[in-house]
């Protein structure tokens, strides 16, 4: 493989997800820069490679993008094979754009690699289909972290009749339910709440757009998870809900 800069989407966690392209750059790779939320086990297709943490994780402290584009830069100049290797997409919330952009900008050689996203694998493992006919025509993917702090357009989204999947928001549950149910979203819209997607440790938990945030506390639903809001939520066959909580705080969305 010549000097080139490969931008890899490692999938939620499951090491089985990854894609056989994705095994192929690992195999091939002089160098892979892994983020944070990448599985250990997905590093045992790299034969050679040199491996460098570039975590980025929200609340910590994290490796300076400007630092990252810099060392894509030099081992590709040195005329190595270079992995990025990123969570989920790289596509989808993962910067796998600009950073193509950035060097290509250089005249470095890119190639983009899909990886499965966190949320459609947290859906699917909680057994909700996304889209469903005649119940949910669409998906809409979102960040609830902004780099400049902006809203969203929380009426459009509360209007739009999709299913919604909102990254980066455990933080932010107050705001969202608030803003959605001010875009004239009902109440009692189910919710699904899914921690760890496609990993051994996977929880969900499952309530409705006015009692999530209570629900999340008593759940202690920690980072990262997603949102998956809509009738689609409603729609599964497996919950761990009633064996992560008592009694008393029985599923909500029913």
């Amino acid at each position: 493989m010549n000097a080139k800069v490969w931008l890899v989407g490692a999938g939620p966690g499951d090491p089985e997800l990854l894609t056989l392209k994705a095994v192929r750059a690992l195999r091939e790779a002089d160098v892979v820069l892994i983020d944070d939320l990448v599985n250990d086990a997905v590093l045992e297709h790299c034969t050679g490679a040199r491996i460098i943490a570039v975590g980025k994780r929200g609340g910590c402290r994290s490796t300076p993008q400007e630092f990252i584009h810099r060392l894509m830069l030099r081992y590709a100049r040195q005329g190595k094979c270079v992995v990025r290797l990123k969570g989920g997409d790289p596509c989808i919330f993962g910067r796998g754009g600009e950073e193509a952009q950035w060097l290509r900008e250089r005249g470095v050689e890119t190639e983009l690699v899909n990886g499965i996203t966190a949320g459609l694998a947290g859906a699917t493992q909680c057994d909700i289909p996304l889209t469903l006919r005649g119940v949910a025509r669409g998906v809409t993917l979102v960040t609830a972290h902004t780099q400049d702090g902006s809203s969203l357009n929380w009426q459009a989204l509360a209007q739009g009749g999709t299913t919604l999947v909102i990254y980066m928001g455990v933080a932010k549950l107050s705001e969202i339910r608030e803003q959605l149910l001010a875009g004239a979203m009902a109440a009692d819209t189910p919710v699904a709440m899914i921690e760890n997607a496609s990993l051994p440790h996977q929880r969900e938990c499952r309530s409705s757009l006015m009692a999530m945030e209570e629900d999340a506390c008593a759940f202690e639903l920690k980072s990262p998870a997603i949102l998956v809001i809509g009738a689609v939520a409603a729609s599964a066959s497996r919950s761990l809900w009633e064996h992560d909580l008592p009694a008393m705080t029985a599923d909500r969305s029913a």
